[in-house]
């Protein structure tokens, strides 16, 4: 076990399995050292999926929990595409929260996955982001995380 995966477990999380992607595309591309990931959703173990609008269907606190399960998935393909959790850094976070037009707490939604990041990877794991609204997400998720990472030697 990586040193990251004994901070993860620390947490009491483990990584999720790699999943199949549902339609026409991968989880992972990489170029060079730099690997874009695709977006992530808030799946658990079974399939199941957290879904609802935040600040209709969920409260802050669950969507932040969902985030927290994107970032696993992202965890996850950061590591199928570097070999080791040891040799990812993120570099940037693409975060989509489906929402009531008066929700405005996107930032913080997207601020737990950035935080288990930084839990889990310390310095490698802080990155640059956007955190977005949308009005509408696929499956009716809260949450959609893709992300940019830089796989080290």
């Amino acid at each position: 076990m990586s040193e990251s995966e004994a901070r993860l477990a620390a947490l009491g999380h483990t990584l999720p399995v790699v999943g199949k992607p549902l339609f026409n595309y991968v989880p992972f591309k990489r170029a060079g050292d730099v690997a874009y990931l695709s977006g992530q959703v808030p799946r658990f173990a079974d399939g199941s999926l957290t879904t609802g609008k935040v600040g209709e269907a969920l409260t802050l606190e669950e969507a932040q929990k969902a985030a927290v399960l994107c970032g696993l998935h992202l965890l996850a393909v950061a590591k199928a595409a570097a070999g080791s959790l040891e040799k990812v850094e993120f570099l940037k976070l693409f975060g989509m929260v489906y929402a009531t037009p008066d929700f405005g707490g996107q930032p913080k939604v997207i601020d737990a996955c950035s935080e288990l990041l930084v839990q889990v990877l310390g310095e490698r794991g802080r990155h640059a982001r956007s955190a977005i609204g949308m009005g509408s997400l696929p499956s009716n998720v809260p949450v959609e995380i893709e992300a940019v990472i830089r796989i080290l030697d």
